[in-house]
């Protein structure tokens, strides 16, 4: 789940920052979420999940393998960020 969700996320281009205000969380536990802290309340994953259209429920556990593959091979090909670098880096010294 925590996967889909950082995939979801990255692909429809939303910060951390403004997926954390728009469910009413803390950054840091958006950051959690998306690590797949089992302390994390279940009512917040599910909220997260429900603004980024994730579907819950009615997968098989055959598809839940198939999907936990699919996603891994996204993650691997989406950028790490989001947003880019607001200035350029100067590294001419």
């Amino acid at each position: 789940m925590a996967d889909t969700i950082r995939s979801a996320r990255t692909e429809q281009r939303i910060a951390q920052i403004d997926l954390a205000e728009r469910a009413g969380i803390s950054r840091s536990l958006l950051a959690r979420i998306e690590r797949g802290d089992p302390g994390c309340a279940i009512g917040s994953v599910f909220e997260v999940a429900a603004i980024l259209r994730i579907p819950l429920f009615g997968l098989e556990e055959r598809d839940l393998a198939r999907e936990a593959d699919r996603v891994a091979d996204r993650l691997a090909l989406l950028p790490s960020a989001v947003r880019q670098r607001r200035t350029p880096v100067d590294d001419d010294f």
